[in-house]
Protein backbone atom coordinates (compact mmCIF):
# COMPACT_ATOMS: atom_id res chain seq x y z
CA UNK A 1 0.00 0.00 0.00
CA UNK A 2 1.15 3.29 -0.99
CA UNK A 3 0.91 6.26 2.12
CA UNK A 4 1.95 9.72 1.75
CA UNK A 5 2.67 11.43 4.81
CA UNK A 6 4.19 14.77 5.61
CA UNK A 7 6.32 17.16 2.26
CA UNK A 8 9.17 18.96 4.26
CA UNK A 9 8.77 21.47 1.19
CA UNK A 10 7.65 25.38 1.34
CA UNK A 11 6.02 24.49 -2.56
CA UNK A 12 3.54 22.53 -0.30
CA UNK A 13 -0.21 24.08 -1.44
CA UNK A 14 -2.12 25.53 1.21
CA UNK A 15 -5.50 27.14 1.42
CA UNK A 16 -5.25 29.37 -1.30
CA UNK A 17 -5.71 33.10 -0.94
CA UNK A 18 -8.96 35.09 -2.21
CA UNK A 19 -8.44 35.63 -5.72
CA UNK A 20 -10.25 39.40 -7.08
CA UNK A 21 -8.92 37.88 -10.73
CA UNK A 22 -12.41 37.68 -12.09
CA UNK A 23 -13.49 41.07 -10.71
CA UNK A 24 -10.41 43.02 -11.52
CA UNK A 25 -9.11 41.22 -14.82
CA UNK A 26 -8.17 44.37 -17.13
CA UNK A 27 -10.41 43.24 -20.20
CA UNK A 28 -10.06 44.69 -23.28
CA UNK A 29 -9.09 44.63 -27.34
CA UNK A 30 -6.20 45.81 -29.37
CA UNK A 31 -7.75 48.89 -31.51
CA UNK A 32 -7.21 48.70 -34.78
CA UNK A 33 -7.88 51.69 -36.92
CA UNK A 34 -9.43 50.62 -40.01
CA UNK A 35 -7.72 51.93 -43.76
CA UNK A 36 -8.94 54.91 -44.48
CA UNK A 37 -8.45 53.11 -48.33
CA UNK A 38 -5.32 55.39 -49.09
CA UNK A 39 -2.29 53.52 -50.36
CA UNK A 40 0.90 54.44 -49.65
CA UNK A 41 4.09 53.07 -48.09
CA UNK A 42 3.66 49.15 -47.06
CA UNK A 43 4.47 50.28 -43.00
CA UNK A 44 2.55 49.24 -40.12
CA UNK A 45 2.39 51.66 -37.17
CA UNK A 46 0.56 52.74 -33.69
CA UNK A 47 1.08 53.02 -30.79
CA UNK A 48 1.83 51.78 -27.51
CA UNK A 49 -0.39 53.33 -24.23
CA UNK A 50 -1.58 52.79 -20.62
CA UNK A 51 -4.56 52.53 -20.73
CA UNK A 52 -5.84 54.21 -17.82
CA UNK A 53 -9.58 53.78 -17.64
CA UNK A 54 -9.43 50.47 -19.41
CA UNK A 55 -11.53 50.79 -22.23
CA UNK A 56 -8.98 49.78 -25.27
CA UNK A 57 -8.53 53.52 -26.24
CA UNK A 58 -6.11 56.32 -26.20
CA UNK A 59 -7.95 59.06 -24.66
CA UNK A 60 -6.82 62.26 -24.05
CA UNK A 61 -3.73 62.29 -21.84
CA UNK A 62 -3.60 58.72 -21.52
CA UNK A 63 0.79 58.29 -22.03
CA UNK A 64 2.20 56.59 -25.04
CA UNK A 65 4.85 53.73 -23.35
CA UNK A 66 8.50 53.86 -24.41
CA UNK A 67 11.19 51.29 -25.17
CA UNK A 68 8.31 48.44 -25.49
CA UNK A 69 9.12 45.88 -28.02
CA UNK A 70 6.85 45.67 -30.79
CA UNK A 71 7.23 42.98 -33.86
CA UNK A 72 5.72 42.15 -37.28
CA UNK A 73 7.05 38.56 -36.55
CA UNK A 74 10.16 38.94 -38.35
CA UNK A 75 11.24 41.98 -37.25
CA UNK A 76 11.37 43.76 -33.96
CA UNK A 77 11.26 47.36 -32.64
CA UNK A 78 10.93 49.64 -29.62
CA UNK A 79 8.82 52.27 -29.20
CA UNK A 80 9.88 56.12 -29.10
CA UNK A 81 9.22 58.97 -26.25
CA UNK A 82 5.38 59.27 -27.67
CA UNK A 83 4.93 55.28 -27.44
CA UNK A 84 5.06 55.28 -31.41
CA UNK A 85 6.63 52.67 -33.62
CA UNK A 86 6.58 51.61 -37.08
CA UNK A 87 7.59 48.24 -38.64
CA UNK A 88 7.55 47.04 -42.02
CA UNK A 89 4.10 45.13 -43.41
CA UNK A 90 3.49 42.50 -45.32
CA UNK A 91 0.44 39.70 -46.21
CA UNK A 92 -0.29 37.30 -43.74
CA UNK A 93 1.89 38.85 -40.72
CA UNK A 94 1.17 38.70 -37.11
CA UNK A 95 2.37 42.01 -34.95
CA UNK A 96 2.68 42.10 -31.73
CA UNK A 97 3.16 43.21 -28.55
CA UNK A 98 5.75 41.83 -26.56
CA UNK A 99 3.78 42.56 -22.53
CA UNK A 100 6.48 44.67 -20.82
CA UNK A 101 7.29 43.97 -16.73
CA UNK A 102 4.91 46.12 -15.00
CA UNK A 103 2.02 46.02 -17.40
CA UNK A 104 -0.50 43.53 -18.47
CA UNK A 105 -2.21 43.24 -22.12
CA UNK A 106 -6.12 42.80 -21.88
CA UNK A 107 -7.84 39.50 -21.75
CA UNK A 108 -10.99 38.63 -23.57
CA UNK A 109 -14.14 36.98 -21.42
CA UNK A 110 -12.05 33.62 -20.82
CA UNK A 111 -9.11 35.26 -20.24
CA UNK A 112 -7.34 34.69 -23.03
CA UNK A 113 -4.49 37.02 -23.84
CA UNK A 114 -5.57 39.99 -26.48
CA UNK A 115 -2.04 41.38 -27.82
CA UNK A 116 -2.18 41.01 -31.29
CA UNK A 117 -3.09 41.54 -34.68
CA UNK A 118 -3.22 39.15 -37.72
CA UNK A 119 -3.10 40.26 -40.93
CA UNK A 120 -4.38 38.53 -44.13
CA UNK A 121 -6.01 40.36 -46.57
CA UNK A 122 -7.73 37.75 -48.67
CA UNK A 123 -7.81 35.36 -45.83
CA UNK A 124 -7.06 31.80 -46.19
CA UNK A 125 -7.26 29.44 -48.80
CA UNK A 126 -10.48 26.93 -48.42
CA UNK A 127 -9.73 24.92 -45.45
CA UNK A 128 -11.95 22.44 -43.84
CA UNK A 129 -12.02 24.50 -40.47
CA UNK A 130 -12.50 28.00 -41.55
CA UNK A 131 -8.31 29.57 -41.34
CA UNK A 132 -8.70 33.27 -40.99
CA UNK A 133 -11.35 35.87 -42.47
CA UNK A 134 -10.37 38.40 -44.83
CA UNK A 135 -8.95 41.42 -42.85
CA UNK A 136 -8.56 43.65 -46.24
CA UNK A 137 -6.16 46.44 -46.52
CA UNK A 138 -3.93 47.29 -44.61
CA UNK A 139 -5.29 49.03 -40.95
CA UNK A 140 -4.56 52.69 -40.34
CA UNK A 141 -2.89 51.32 -36.91
CA UNK A 142 -2.81 49.07 -34.60
CA UNK A 143 -2.69 50.62 -30.99
CA UNK A 144 -2.12 48.02 -28.12
CA UNK A 145 -3.79 49.23 -24.68
CA UNK A 146 -1.35 47.92 -21.51
CA UNK A 147 -2.70 48.61 -17.84
CA UNK A 148 -0.11 48.98 -14.68
CA UNK A 149 0.02 45.46 -12.96
CA UNK A 150 1.70 45.08 -9.83
CA UNK A 151 1.34 41.32 -10.07
CA UNK A 152 3.58 41.71 -13.33
CA UNK A 153 6.03 44.00 -11.75
CA UNK A 154 6.67 41.26 -8.37
CA UNK A 155 10.23 39.80 -8.83
CA UNK A 156 8.02 36.93 -7.40
CA UNK A 157 6.71 35.12 -10.92
CA UNK A 158 4.96 31.96 -10.61
CA UNK A 159 4.46 30.82 -14.49
CA UNK A 160 1.76 27.87 -15.23
CA UNK A 161 2.67 25.67 -18.13
CA UNK A 162 0.02 23.59 -19.18
CA UNK A 163 1.01 20.72 -22.02
CA UNK A 164 -1.20 18.85 -24.58
CA UNK A 165 -4.91 19.60 -23.28
CA UNK A 166 -5.38 17.11 -26.72
CA UNK A 167 -9.32 17.22 -26.69
CA UNK A 168 -10.35 14.87 -29.48
CA UNK A 169 -14.01 14.88 -28.59
CA UNK A 170 -16.82 16.85 -26.31
CA UNK A 171 -16.06 13.86 -23.50
CA UNK A 172 -12.08 14.61 -23.35
CA UNK A 173 -12.98 18.29 -23.07
CA UNK A 174 -15.32 17.43 -20.12
CA UNK A 175 -12.54 15.36 -18.75
CA UNK A 176 -10.35 18.51 -18.94
CA UNK A 177 -12.79 20.55 -17.16
CA UNK A 178 -13.37 18.59 -14.57
CA UNK A 179 -9.73 17.30 -13.72
CA UNK A 180 -6.82 20.20 -14.30
CA UNK A 181 -8.76 23.49 -15.43
CA UNK A 182 -11.08 22.26 -11.52
CA UNK A 183 -7.57 22.57 -10.36
CA UNK A 184 -6.73 25.40 -11.90
CA UNK A 185 -9.84 27.30 -10.66
CA UNK A 186 -8.99 26.53 -7.02
CA UNK A 187 -5.73 28.66 -7.58
CA UNK A 188 -4.31 32.14 -7.32
CA UNK A 189 -0.75 31.98 -7.40
CA UNK A 190 0.24 32.35 -11.47
CA UNK A 191 -1.92 35.92 -11.56
CA UNK A 192 0.81 37.54 -12.99
CA UNK A 193 2.30 35.03 -15.46
CA UNK A 194 -0.92 33.46 -16.47
CA UNK A 195 -1.10 30.03 -18.18
CA UNK A 196 0.80 29.05 -21.18
CA UNK A 197 -0.92 26.09 -22.92
CA UNK A 198 2.02 24.65 -25.40
CA UNK A 199 0.74 22.95 -28.14
CA UNK A 200 -1.51 20.26 -28.78
CA UNK A 201 -5.04 22.51 -27.83
CA UNK A 202 -6.83 20.11 -29.45
CA UNK A 203 -6.33 16.84 -31.19
CA UNK A 204 -6.87 17.01 -35.11
CA UNK A 205 -10.71 18.27 -35.08
CA UNK A 206 -10.19 22.04 -34.86
CA UNK A 207 -13.97 22.78 -34.29
CA UNK A 208 -13.50 21.93 -31.04
CA UNK A 209 -11.18 25.20 -30.36
CA UNK A 210 -13.94 27.10 -28.74
CA UNK A 211 -15.43 24.54 -26.80
CA UNK A 212 -11.73 23.65 -25.39
CA UNK A 213 -10.34 28.27 -25.33
CA UNK A 214 -13.56 28.23 -23.16
CA UNK A 215 -12.23 25.79 -20.33
CA UNK A 216 -9.81 28.83 -19.83
CA UNK A 217 -12.91 30.91 -18.23
CA UNK A 218 -12.39 29.60 -15.08
CA UNK A 219 -8.49 30.77 -14.58
CA UNK A 220 -7.32 33.12 -12.07
CA UNK A 221 -4.82 34.98 -14.24
CA UNK A 222 -4.32 35.03 -18.39
CA UNK A 223 -4.14 32.16 -20.85
CA UNK A 224 -1.64 32.37 -23.86
CA UNK A 225 -1.26 28.84 -26.37
CA UNK A 226 1.20 27.62 -28.31
CA UNK A 227 0.39 25.32 -31.65
CA UNK A 228 1.46 21.20 -32.01
CA UNK A 229 1.56 18.93 -34.40
CA UNK A 230 -2.38 18.63 -33.62
CA UNK A 231 -3.35 22.03 -34.27
CA UNK A 232 -2.42 21.79 -37.94
CA UNK A 233 -4.63 22.73 -40.96
CA UNK A 234 -3.98 19.50 -42.52
CA UNK A 235 -5.60 20.47 -46.00
CA UNK A 236 -3.11 23.77 -46.27
CA UNK A 237 -1.68 23.00 -49.39
CA UNK A 238 1.47 25.26 -48.05
CA UNK A 239 2.84 25.70 -44.91
CA UNK A 240 2.53 29.43 -44.31
CA UNK A 241 -1.55 28.54 -44.18
CA UNK A 242 -0.88 25.24 -41.61
CA UNK A 243 -2.15 27.08 -38.96
CA UNK A 244 -4.35 29.56 -39.71
CA UNK A 245 -7.10 27.74 -37.63
CA UNK A 246 -5.37 27.96 -34.70
CA UNK A 247 -4.54 31.71 -35.14
CA UNK A 248 -8.06 32.73 -35.81
CA UNK A 249 -8.95 31.30 -32.54
CA UNK A 250 -5.89 31.36 -30.39
CA UNK A 251 -3.57 33.94 -31.20
CA UNK A 252 -0.20 33.90 -32.55
CA UNK A 253 1.95 30.98 -33.81
CA UNK A 254 5.59 32.51 -32.00
CA UNK A 255 5.82 35.65 -29.37
CA UNK A 256 6.85 36.90 -26.09
CA UNK A 257 6.12 38.88 -23.15
CA UNK A 258 7.58 39.48 -19.24
CA UNK A 259 6.69 38.93 -16.19
CA UNK A 260 9.11 40.11 -13.51
CA UNK A 261 12.42 39.51 -14.40
CA UNK A 262 11.21 36.25 -16.88
CA UNK A 263 11.31 37.29 -20.23
CA UNK A 264 8.87 33.99 -21.56
CA UNK A 265 9.68 33.41 -25.60
CA UNK A 266 6.89 31.42 -26.64
CA UNK A 267 7.61 29.26 -30.32
CA UNK A 268 5.69 27.66 -32.46
CA UNK A 269 8.62 24.30 -33.33
CA UNK A 270 6.21 22.25 -35.60
CA UNK A 271 7.01 22.39 -39.09
CA UNK A 272 4.23 21.31 -42.19
CA UNK A 273 3.93 19.72 -44.21
CA UNK A 274 7.52 18.28 -45.47
CA UNK A 275 5.96 17.06 -48.99
CA UNK A 276 2.72 17.14 -50.84
CA UNK A 277 0.22 15.81 -50.73
CA UNK A 278 1.13 16.04 -47.09
CA UNK A 279 -0.13 13.81 -44.10
CA UNK A 280 -0.93 14.21 -40.80
CA UNK A 281 2.66 12.33 -39.46
CA UNK A 282 4.41 14.98 -42.11
CA UNK A 283 5.79 17.48 -39.56
CA UNK A 284 8.78 17.75 -37.57
CA UNK A 285 10.75 19.69 -35.41
CA UNK A 286 11.91 22.69 -36.68
CA UNK A 287 11.66 26.70 -36.81
CA UNK A 288 11.34 28.63 -40.30
CA UNK A 289 13.59 31.44 -41.30
CA UNK A 290 11.69 33.89 -40.81
CA UNK A 291 10.99 32.68 -37.05
CA UNK A 292 14.64 32.39 -36.52
CA UNK A 293 15.06 36.17 -37.82
CA UNK A 294 12.74 36.89 -35.37
CA UNK A 295 13.79 35.09 -32.61
CA UNK A 296 17.40 36.73 -33.28
CA UNK A 297 15.98 40.12 -33.07
CA UNK A 298 13.77 39.39 -29.46
CA UNK A 299 16.50 38.10 -27.64
CA UNK A 300 18.38 41.26 -28.53
CA UNK A 301 16.03 43.33 -26.82
CA UNK A 302 16.35 41.23 -23.41
CA UNK A 303 18.66 42.75 -21.05
CA UNK A 304 21.26 40.35 -19.61
CA UNK A 305 20.12 40.37 -15.87
CA UNK A 306 16.63 38.11 -17.06
CA UNK A 307 16.44 34.89 -17.45
CA UNK A 308 14.85 33.60 -20.46
CA UNK A 309 12.27 30.90 -20.73
CA UNK A 310 11.95 29.21 -23.78
CA UNK A 311 8.70 27.57 -24.30
CA UNK A 312 7.70 25.16 -27.07
CA UNK A 313 5.55 22.64 -27.85
CA UNK A 314 8.11 19.98 -29.62
CA UNK A 315 11.33 20.44 -27.01
CA UNK A 316 14.46 21.69 -28.26
CA UNK A 317 15.87 18.02 -27.26
CA UNK A 318 14.16 15.43 -25.13
CA UNK A 319 15.17 12.30 -23.81
CA UNK A 320 11.83 10.39 -24.82
CA UNK A 321 12.35 11.17 -28.41
CA UNK A 322 16.08 11.38 -28.19
CA UNK A 323 17.53 9.67 -31.01
CA UNK A 324 14.46 11.01 -33.18
CA UNK A 325 15.24 14.30 -34.74
CA UNK A 326 11.60 14.45 -35.91
CA UNK A 327 10.39 15.18 -32.41
CA UNK A 328 13.41 17.27 -31.38
CA UNK A 329 14.14 20.85 -32.91
CA UNK A 330 16.57 20.62 -36.37
CA UNK A 331 18.08 24.15 -34.99
CA UNK A 332 19.04 23.19 -31.43
CA UNK A 333 22.61 24.01 -32.07
CA UNK A 334 21.89 27.66 -33.46
CA UNK A 335 19.39 28.72 -30.54
CA UNK A 336 22.08 27.33 -28.01
CA UNK A 337 24.71 30.06 -29.88
CA UNK A 338 21.71 32.56 -29.67
CA UNK A 339 21.47 32.14 -25.90
CA UNK A 340 24.92 31.86 -25.66
CA UNK A 341 25.99 33.37 -21.65
CA UNK A 342 22.53 33.98 -20.35
CA UNK A 343 20.45 32.53 -17.98
CA UNK A 344 17.81 30.00 -19.68
CA UNK A 345 15.60 27.50 -18.63
CA UNK A 346 13.47 25.55 -21.87
CA UNK A 347 9.97 24.26 -21.62
CA UNK A 348 8.45 21.49 -24.20
CA UNK A 349 5.77 19.33 -24.34
CA UNK A 350 4.50 16.87 -27.07
CA UNK A 351 5.81 13.67 -25.54
CA UNK A 352 3.18 13.24 -22.78
CA UNK A 353 5.81 12.49 -20.45
CA UNK A 354 8.15 14.23 -17.30
CA UNK A 355 11.76 15.22 -18.15
CA UNK A 356 13.95 17.32 -15.82
CA UNK A 357 17.21 17.55 -17.44
CA UNK A 358 20.19 19.64 -15.99
CA UNK A 359 23.21 21.44 -17.58
CA UNK A 360 25.80 18.82 -18.69
CA UNK A 361 23.43 15.89 -19.13
CA UNK A 362 24.19 13.74 -21.59
CA UNK A 363 22.83 10.93 -24.16
CA UNK A 364 23.82 9.54 -27.27
CA UNK A 365 21.34 9.79 -29.30
CA UNK A 366 21.53 14.13 -28.45
CA UNK A 367 25.32 13.38 -29.61
CA UNK A 368 24.06 10.99 -33.02
CA UNK A 369 21.45 13.37 -34.30
CA UNK A 370 21.99 16.64 -33.70
CA UNK A 371 26.34 16.38 -32.26
CA UNK A 372 25.23 18.03 -28.60
CA UNK A 373 27.63 16.92 -26.36
CA UNK A 374 25.72 17.55 -23.14
CA UNK A 375 22.96 20.14 -22.33
CA UNK A 376 23.91 23.70 -21.86
CA UNK A 377 21.07 24.80 -19.49
CA UNK A 378 18.06 23.06 -17.50
CA UNK A 379 15.02 21.18 -20.37
CA UNK A 380 11.75 20.43 -19.01
CA UNK A 381 9.15 18.34 -20.46
CA UNK A 382 6.21 19.39 -18.67
CA UNK A 383 4.26 16.33 -19.23
CA UNK A 384 0.46 16.63 -20.81
CA UNK A 385 -2.95 17.62 -19.26
CA UNK A 386 -4.42 14.75 -21.12
CA UNK A 387 -1.46 12.38 -20.04
CA UNK A 388 -1.59 9.89 -21.84
CA UNK A 389 -4.39 10.96 -24.33
CA UNK A 390 -7.04 10.08 -21.68
CA UNK A 391 -6.53 6.71 -21.87
CA UNK A 392 -6.45 4.05 -19.44
CA UNK A 393 -9.13 2.83 -16.57
CA UNK A 394 -11.47 5.55 -15.54
CA UNK A 395 -10.67 6.56 -11.96
CA UNK A 396 -12.80 7.49 -8.69
CA UNK A 397 -13.51 10.51 -10.17
CA UNK A 398 -14.78 9.94 -13.65
CA UNK A 399 -11.89 10.63 -15.43
CA UNK A 400 -9.06 7.80 -17.20
CA UNK A 401 -6.17 7.34 -15.05
CA UNK A 402 -4.41 8.41 -18.47
CA UNK A 403 -0.63 6.97 -16.57
CA UNK A 404 2.35 8.71 -19.28
CA UNK A 405 4.96 6.96 -20.92
CA UNK A 406 7.57 7.73 -18.45
CA UNK A 407 5.06 6.49 -15.24
CA UNK A 408 4.37 9.95 -14.27
CA UNK A 409 0.73 10.91 -13.64
CA UNK A 410 -1.39 13.92 -16.13
CA UNK A 411 -0.95 17.60 -14.17
CA UNK A 412 0.46 20.72 -14.71
CA UNK A 413 3.74 22.32 -14.49
CA UNK A 414 4.57 25.35 -12.37
CA UNK A 415 7.87 27.91 -12.84
CA UNK A 416 8.33 29.43 -9.48
CA UNK A 417 10.38 32.86 -10.32
CA UNK A 418 12.04 34.44 -7.58
CA UNK A 419 14.53 37.21 -9.26
CA UNK A 420 16.46 35.01 -12.07
CA UNK A 421 16.16 31.88 -9.59
CA UNK A 422 13.90 29.38 -11.75
CA UNK A 423 12.48 26.10 -9.63
CA UNK A 424 9.95 24.06 -11.19
CA UNK A 425 6.80 22.36 -9.39
CA UNK A 426 4.96 19.83 -10.87
CA UNK A 427 1.16 18.82 -9.17
CA UNK A 428 -0.34 15.90 -9.86
CA UNK A 429 -4.02 16.07 -11.29
CA UNK A 430 -6.78 16.49 -8.24
CA UNK A 431 -3.44 16.03 -5.99
CA UNK A 432 -1.94 18.30 -3.82
CA UNK A 433 2.28 18.96 -3.95
CA UNK A 434 2.88 16.33 -2.09
CA UNK A 435 2.24 13.65 -4.51
CA UNK A 436 5.64 13.46 -6.41
CA UNK A 437 6.39 9.90 -7.01
CA UNK A 438 5.23 6.26 -7.28
CA UNK A 439 6.53 3.40 -5.36
CA UNK A 440 6.56 -0.16 -6.41
CA UNK A 441 8.59 -3.49 -6.70
CA UNK A 442 10.73 -5.04 -9.80
CA UNK A 443 10.53 -8.94 -8.90
CA UNK A 444 11.60 -11.64 -11.03
CA UNK A 445 8.02 -12.82 -11.65
CA UNK A 446 6.93 -9.10 -12.66
CA UNK A 447 9.58 -9.02 -15.29
CA UNK A 448 8.72 -12.64 -16.95
CA UNK A 449 4.95 -10.96 -16.79
CA UNK A 450 5.85 -8.22 -18.20
CA UNK A 451 7.60 -9.58 -21.08
CA UNK A 452 5.12 -12.40 -21.62
CA UNK A 453 2.51 -9.50 -21.79
CA UNK A 454 4.07 -7.24 -24.18
CA UNK A 455 2.14 -8.48 -27.43
CA UNK A 456 -1.25 -8.23 -25.18
CA UNK A 457 -1.08 -4.74 -24.50
CA UNK A 458 -4.33 -3.50 -22.60
CA UNK A 459 -5.84 -7.15 -22.37
CA UNK A 460 -3.21 -8.49 -20.41
CA UNK A 461 -4.13 -10.53 -16.97
CA UNK A 462 -3.47 -8.73 -13.77
CA UNK A 463 -0.50 -9.27 -12.13
CA UNK A 464 -1.34 -11.20 -9.13
CA UNK A 465 0.45 -9.98 -5.65
CA UNK A 466 2.57 -7.31 -6.98
CA UNK A 467 3.73 -6.26 -3.88
CA UNK A 468 4.58 -9.61 -2.56
CA UNK A 469 8.06 -11.39 -3.47
CA UNK A 470 9.13 -15.29 -2.50
CA UNK A 471 12.31 -15.22 -0.06
CA UNK A 472 14.45 -17.05 -3.29
CA UNK A 473 14.19 -14.13 -5.80
CA UNK A 474 15.49 -11.87 -3.06
CA UNK A 475 18.73 -12.85 -4.43
CA UNK A 476 17.35 -12.51 -7.94
CA UNK A 477 17.51 -9.37 -8.13
CA UNK A 478 14.40 -8.05 -6.77
CA UNK A 479 13.91 -3.87 -6.88
CA UNK A 480 12.04 -1.75 -4.89
CA UNK A 481 11.58 0.88 -7.26
CA UNK A 482 11.04 5.32 -6.86
CA UNK A 483 9.52 6.66 -9.79
CA UNK A 484 10.41 10.28 -8.85
CA UNK A 485 8.72 12.34 -11.36
CA UNK A 486 10.60 15.45 -11.08
CA UNK A 487 13.78 13.85 -10.51
CA UNK A 488 17.04 14.78 -12.24
CA UNK A 489 20.98 14.92 -12.23
CA UNK A 490 21.62 16.33 -8.46
CA UNK A 491 18.74 14.63 -7.04
CA UNK A 492 18.81 11.80 -4.18
CA UNK A 493 16.51 8.63 -3.22
CA UNK A 494 17.45 7.16 0.76
CA UNK A 495 15.32 3.85 1.74
CA UNK A 496 14.99 2.65 5.04
CA UNK A 497 13.46 -0.87 5.44
CA UNK A 498 11.71 -1.34 8.44
CA UNK A 499 13.64 1.66 10.73
CA UNK A 500 17.00 0.99 9.74
CA UNK A 501 19.68 3.27 8.75
CA UNK A 502 18.70 4.44 4.84
CA UNK A 503 20.64 3.22 1.93
CA UNK A 504 21.00 5.46 -1.20
CA UNK A 505 18.81 3.88 -3.96
CA UNK A 506 20.08 4.27 -8.03
CA UNK A 507 19.35 5.92 -11.09
CA UNK A 508 18.96 3.44 -13.88
CA UNK A 509 19.37 6.20 -16.39
CA UNK A 510 22.96 8.38 -15.50
CA UNK A 511 22.05 10.91 -18.09
CA UNK A 512 25.96 10.48 -19.13
CA UNK A 513 26.15 10.29 -22.58
CA UNK A 514 24.49 6.64 -22.71
CA UNK A 515 22.59 5.24 -25.48
CA UNK A 516 18.28 5.19 -24.08
CA UNK A 517 17.95 1.72 -21.14
CA UNK A 518 14.38 0.39 -22.02
CA UNK A 519 12.13 -3.24 -20.87
CA UNK A 520 11.34 -4.80 -18.09
CA UNK A 521 14.25 -4.31 -16.21
CA UNK A 522 14.40 -0.05 -16.40
CA UNK A 523 10.33 0.37 -16.22
CA UNK A 524 8.20 1.23 -13.53
CA UNK A 525 5.97 -1.44 -12.29
CA UNK A 526 3.68 0.64 -10.93
CA UNK A 527 2.40 2.24 -14.63
CA UNK A 528 3.39 -0.78 -16.27
CA UNK A 529 0.61 -2.79 -14.56
CA UNK A 530 -1.66 -0.95 -15.18
CA UNK A 531 -0.70 0.14 -18.90
CA UNK A 532 -0.47 -3.56 -19.76
CA UNK A 533 -3.77 -4.32 -18.68
CA UNK A 534 -5.84 -1.06 -19.10
CA UNK A 535 -4.66 0.13 -22.13
CA UNK A 536 -2.25 3.23 -23.16
CA UNK A 537 1.81 3.61 -23.22
CA UNK A 538 4.21 1.49 -21.70
CA UNK A 539 6.37 2.91 -19.36
CA UNK A 540 9.61 0.96 -19.87
CA UNK A 541 11.88 3.50 -19.81
CA UNK A 542 12.47 6.70 -18.14
CA UNK A 543 15.20 9.48 -16.93
CA UNK A 544 13.57 9.38 -13.32
CA UNK A 545 13.41 6.34 -12.03
CA UNK A 546 15.32 5.10 -8.83
CA UNK A 547 15.83 1.40 -7.56
CA UNK A 548 17.29 -0.62 -4.27
CA UNK A 549 18.18 -4.01 -4.43
CA UNK A 550 16.09 -5.85 -1.38
CA UNK A 551 18.61 -7.62 0.63
CA UNK A 552 18.51 -11.04 0.35
CA UNK A 553 18.22 -11.67 4.41
CA UNK A 554 14.94 -9.98 4.83
CA UNK A 555 12.99 -12.54 7.16
CA UNK A 556 9.39 -13.42 5.52
CA UNK A 557 6.43 -11.43 7.11
CA UNK A 558 5.71 -7.81 6.32
CA UNK A 559 8.17 -4.96 6.04
CA UNK A 560 7.58 -1.46 5.68
CA UNK A 561 10.41 0.59 3.22
CA UNK A 562 10.48 4.38 4.05
CA UNK A 563 11.41 6.46 0.92
CA UNK A 564 13.08 10.02 0.73
CA UNK A 565 13.31 11.69 -2.62
CA UNK A 566 15.33 14.84 -2.30
CA UNK A 567 15.38 17.09 -5.58
CA UNK A 568 18.17 19.29 -7.18
CA UNK A 569 16.70 22.24 -4.85
CA UNK A 570 16.68 20.71 -1.64
CA UNK A 571 13.18 19.96 -1.32
CA UNK A 572 11.80 16.54 0.07
CA UNK A 573 9.45 14.29 -0.42
CA UNK A 574 8.25 11.01 1.63
CA UNK A 575 6.20 8.42 1.31
CA UNK A 576 6.14 4.53 2.59
CA UNK A 577 5.46 1.19 0.91
CA UNK A 578 4.44 -2.06 2.65
CA UNK A 579 5.36 -5.03 0.79
CA UNK A 580 5.65 -8.80 2.02
CA UNK A 581 8.58 -11.56 1.84
CA UNK A 582 6.79 -15.10 1.21
CA UNK A 583 8.34 -18.60 2.02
Amino acid sequence: MLTAVALLSPAASADPAPSNWDADAYRGTVDVVKSTGITGEQLIDGIVFEDENKNSTQDTNEPGLKSVSVSNGREVTTTDSQGRYELPAFDNMSVFVTQPRGYQVPVDHNNVAQFSYHHLSEGSPELKFGGLDPTGALPQAVNFPLAKSKLTKSTEQHCLIGGDVQTYDQDEVEYARHGAFADLAQRTDYEGCGALFIGDVVGDDLSLYPQTRELTNVLNGPARFLPGNHDLDYDATTSEHAFDTFKANLGPEYYSFDAGKAHVVALNTVEYPTKQPAAHGDYTGALDEQQLQWLRNDIAQVPKNKVIVIAAHIPLLDYADQSNPKHQVAQVAEIYKMLEGREVVALGGHTHSLENLREGDKTAGWNEAFGVDGLPFTHITAGAISGDWFSGREGENGYPLALQRDGGRPGVLTLDIKNTDVVERFTVRGEDDSVQMALGLNTPAYRAWFDANLANKGKAPAFENPLTVPKSDLSNKTWLTTNFWMGSTGSTVNISIDGAPSTEATRTQAMEGEAQLSGAEFSDPVAAQEQLVNGGSLADRTMHLWRLELPSELAVGAHTAEVTATDVHGREFTQTLSFEVTE
